[in-house]
């Protein structure tokens, strides 16, 4: 947090932030400019709704567009492993045997994902019962490896922030497709969640906890929405 030391904020012909005459730059003293005019539009809104504070916290798709210039540009090939990672032991492919309301449930919201990485990437995951680890086919990795591949930095750090929200990179990468809308990418991200507190009731602590994790996940969509 630092003191405002700007008034005017606009953006430039290539998609960069002026404040005052000063540019706007990554931490990493890289000058951040956006890949579309729509995102450039709302990194500038954020830096126009500071009050005589800076506050970081409150501009998550600036720090979106950071980290796309300064980890994803140095970083790109771990970046894209992690996400494959994730693939590897992917929430939406470990269902539950029992109760049959809750197989409903996964089924109903999992077995789209599923089936559009098979339809859309060519990439054949397998579902498994329980929690051990099942190994994915190599087929079905390496698909899922060149789509995120052909993906520009701005968008992967996006998927990968998703990927962590929703402890699923097939879901976000489907999202990220615009092969799912934002609530029921929501929806298929916490049925585990959702069954539970259906049954127990829900834990004030978790209940802050998600909320603030859906504010991310809202301005993680924004983002996204905004590099298209």
């Amino acid at each position: 947090m630092s003191k405002r030391f700007y008034k005017l904020v606009t953006i430039t012909s290539d998609n960069g932030i002026m404040l005052d005459n000063r540019v706007l730059k990554t931490p990493q003293k890289a000058a951040l400019s956006m890949p579309t005019r729509t995102l450039a539009e709302e990194v500038a809104a954020e830096w126009r709704s500071q009050g005589d504070k800076v506050l970081p916290l409150s501009m998550p798709l600036t720090r979106l567009a950071n980290t796309a210039v300064d980890r994803i540009g140095a970083e790109r090939r771990k970046i894209v492993d992690e996400v494959v990672a994730f693939a590897g032991s992917d929430l939406v492919c470990y269902r539950a045997a029992e109760p049959q309301g809750l197989v409903r449930r996964q089924d109903e919201l999992w077995n789209p994902v599923v089936d559009w990485a098979l339809r859309a990437l060519d990439a054949p995951f397998v579902m498994t019962t329980g929690v051990m680890h099942a190994k994915q086919p190599e087929a079905a990795l390496r698909a899922f490896e060149a789509h995120i591949g052909g993906m520009d930095d701005f968008a992967i750090a996006g998927l990968h922030t998703l990927t962590t929200l929703t402890g699923s990179a097939l879901l976000a990468a489907m999202l990220a497709a615009q092969q799912i809308d934002a609530e029921a990418a929501w929806r298929a991200a916490f049925a585990d969640e959702d069954w539970q507190i259906e049954q127990w009731g829900e834990d004030d602590e978790a209940s802050v906890m998600r909320a603030r994790r859906r504010k991310e996940y809202d301005a993680c969509c924004r983002y996204l929405a905004a590099l298209r």
